[in-house]
C-alpha cells in the first residue's frame, strides 16, 4: 500500500488524551463556587467586606501584571488565579481593615510566593495562606480586630469564646448564625451554608477531589469528640465544625493543586494530617483558630507523601 506524504502524521509522545478542560475553565468555576459565601458576606457586613474583596483582587491582578513585564513574562491574568488569590485572601481578614492591608498581602502572595518560585503550579504552599501567615505575624491588631455583623448574635467569635470558656453550651440561635453568618469573624468563614454550596459545586463539577475535604472535616471531627474540651467524649462535633474556617479551608485551600498531593492516598494522608494539626493548634496551641498553619504545614510534606506514597505501576507485581 502506498502512503502518500501528505497522509503521514505526527504523533507526540504519550498519552494521548485529548479534553476540552483548561486553566481557564477551572479556575472560572472556583470563582464561580466563591460567589455564594461573597455575596453573604456583603450581606452583613456591607460595602467594607466588598471592598476589601475588590481591593485583594485587583492587587493580586497588578502585582501578577507588573511581576510577568518586568520579568518578560507572558502575561497570565486572564487564567483567574490570582484573581482566586486575592478572594481567598479576602476571605481570611476582618471586614474592616485598612484597605491598603490586602494590597500589601496580595502582592506578597502573587510575588513572594507564587512568582519567585515559578508562577502559577509551583508555589509551594497555598499562596492566600501564606499571605495571611505574613499578616498576621505583621499586624496583629488588624488581622485580629474583629468587627461584627448588625445583627450578629454575639460580641467575640465563637472559637474565642469556647477557648477562655471550654464549657460554653450553644444554644439553637448559635447554630442558626454559623449556618447563615451572623456571627463575627473573618469575611469568608462566617456562613456555612454558604461555603458548602461552593464547595458541592466543585465536588459536582469534579474540580477538586473529595477525600481531602472528607478527610480533613472527619478527622477533625473525630479528635474533637474523642479529646473534647471537657473531657473524653465531650466535644461537641457540629458546634466544631461549623465554626471558623474549618469549611473554607478543607474545600477552598488543602485542595490547592499545585500544594496538594497528587495520588489518592496521598490525598488521604494530607486531609488527616490536616484535621490533627488543625485540633492540636485549637484545642491546645495558643490560637483559638488552627486551619491556616494546618495547612501551610501540610504544604510542607507535600512533596515527601508524594515521594512515598505512589500508585503500583500498571503490569507491575507486588513485592515479595
Amino acid at each position: 500500500m502506498k502512503i502518500e506524504i501528505n497522509q503521514i502524521m505526527t504523533v507526540s509522545a504519550p498519552p494521548h488524551i485529548y479534553g476540552t478542560d483548561t486553566i481557564e475553565a477551572r479556575m472560572r468555576d472556583v470563582v464561580i463556587s466563591l460567589v455564594p459565601a461573597i455575596l453573604m458576606s456583603m450581606y452583613h457586613y456591607g460595602k467594607e467586606a466588598f471592598y476589601v474583596t475588590v481591593i485583594a483582587v485587583l492587587s493580586a491582578l497588578f502585582a501578577e501584571y507588573l511581576y510577568q513585564r518586568i520579568m518578560g513574562k507572558t502575561v497570565t491574568i486572564n487564567d483567574f488565579s490570582a484573581a482566586i488569590t486575592g478572594i481567598l485572601l479576602s476571605f481570611n481578614l476582618p471586614p474592616h481593615v485598612p484597605l491598603w492591608l490586602p494590597a500589601v498581602g496580595s502582592f506578597f502572595a502573587i510575588i513572594v510566593v507564587k512568582q519567585l518560585f515559578g508562577g502559577l503550579g509551583s508555589n509551594f504552599v497555598n499562596p492566600a495562606l501564606a499571605a495571611r501567615a505574613f499578616l498576621l505575624v505583621s499586624f496583629p491588631v488588624l488581622m485580629t480586630g474583629w468587627t461584627f455583623a448588625p445583627d450578629a448574635t454575639t460580641s467575640a467569635t465563637y472559637l474565642a469564646i469556647i477557648k477562655q470558656n471550654p464549657s460554653f453550651v450553644p444554644q439553637a440561635s448559635d447554630y442558626f448564625a454559623l449556618l447563615f453568618g451572623k456571627v463575627g469573624g473573618c469575611i469568608g468563614e462566617t456562613s456555612a451554608v454558604a461555603l458548602l454550596i461552593g464547595g458541592a459545586y466543585l465536588l459536582v463539577k469534579r474540580i477538586i477531589n473529595w477525600r481531602i475535604p472528607v478527610f480533613y472535616i472527619g478527622t477533625f471531627a473525630l479528635f474533637a469528640f474523642i479529646f473534647g474540651r471537657t473531657g473524653f467524649f465531650s466535644g461537641n462535633v457540629l458546634f466544631e465544625v461549623l465554626n471558623g474556617g474549618l469549611i473554607l479551608g478543607a474545600f477552598f485551600m488543602a485542595t490547592d493543586y499545585a500544594t496538594s498531593p497528587i495520588t489518592p492516598r496521598g490525598k488521604i494522608v494530607m486531609g488527616i494530617g490536616c484535621g490533627i494539626l488543625t485540633f492540636l493548634i485549637r484545642f491546645h496551641g495558643g490560637y483559638p483558630e488552627g486551619v491556616s498553619y494546618a495547612i501551610i504545614i501540610m504544604n510542607l510534606f507535600v512533596p515527601l507523601i508524594d515521594k512515598y506514597i505512589k500508585p503500583r505501576v500498571y503490569g507491575k507485581g507486588k513485592k515479595k
